[in-house]
């Protein structure tokens, strides 16, 4: 049993031991901040992004960095999953990339807005944060092995960074659309492009929506998939 004097040094000897543990760290947790967080990379354009993003509430419904609201995606390596053009086709009708899906508002933001709030989920993503969000733990999607998909060209880069979300190839990719290993034996190369031009108008009430693309990405994306047989 420690007597008065005893006790009294143990008390003071451990606040003192600890204190100086407590303090050690924070210097180190300081000290790292700018380089975990890559400050030299903080643009005006990063720095816009993240006053649209408080400004709109974007944490009502979405998490970053694991803080904010359950109810939407979190976003903290958001770029490394969807990739920047997706995002930016996503922001500009959010509703149109998800039909009778998603909820989200459709801001009406201009082009600089949308490269802005990109910049600032981009900077986020780079952000050391010792593994999180942690990787999905999901089984890997089954590949197909077909003559047809072998012989197959690549994905042109538009199909990789934004018709995968939807649509699968050689069994990769989304399921809200059809798989389209061999759709270039069911319709012509006019009819892929009547289709990619406004998929609405050719068919009424689709799920895919008119994505503006450009004549050069849509002729692009309509011989590649004439290859698929």
């Amino acid at each position: 049993m420690l007597s008065k004097s005893q006790a009294r040094l143990f008390f003071i000897g451990g606040t003192i031991f600890f204190s100086t543990i407590f303090i050690l760290l924070t210097v180190d947790t300081v000290a790292n901040i700018d380089p975990r967080q890559h400050t030299e990379n903080l643009t005006k354009s990063v720095i816009h992004g993240k006053q649209i993003w408080e400004a709109e509430n974007c944490m009502g419904c979405h998490t970053i960095l694991g803080e904010g609201a359950y109810y939407a995606p979190e976003l903290t390596k958001v770029v490394d999953r969807r990739g920047k053009e997706w995002i930016s086709v996503f922001l500009r009708d959010p509703e149109a990339m998800f039909p009778g899906q998603r909820r989200m508002v459709k801001y009406d933001f201009s082009d600089q807005d949308i490269e802005d709030v990109i910049a600032f989920l981009a900077w986020i993503g780079e952000i050391d944060t010792n593994g999180f969000p942690p990787e999905p733990d999901l089984m890997p999607a089954t590949t197909i092995t077909s003559v047809a998909a072998t012989s197959a060209s690549e994905p042109p880069a538009y199909f990789n960074n934004v018709c995968v979300a939807c649509h699968a190839f050689q069994g990769n990719g989304g399921n809200v659309g059809p798989a389209l290993d061999s759709v270039g034996q069911r319709y012509t190369r006019n009819e892929l492009d009547l289709w990619l031009a406004d998929p609405p108008s050719v068919k009424p009430g689709t799920a895919m929506p008119n994505l503006n693309l450009s004549d050069a990405t849509r002729t692009e994306l309509v011989e590649w998939l004439l290859t698929l047989k």
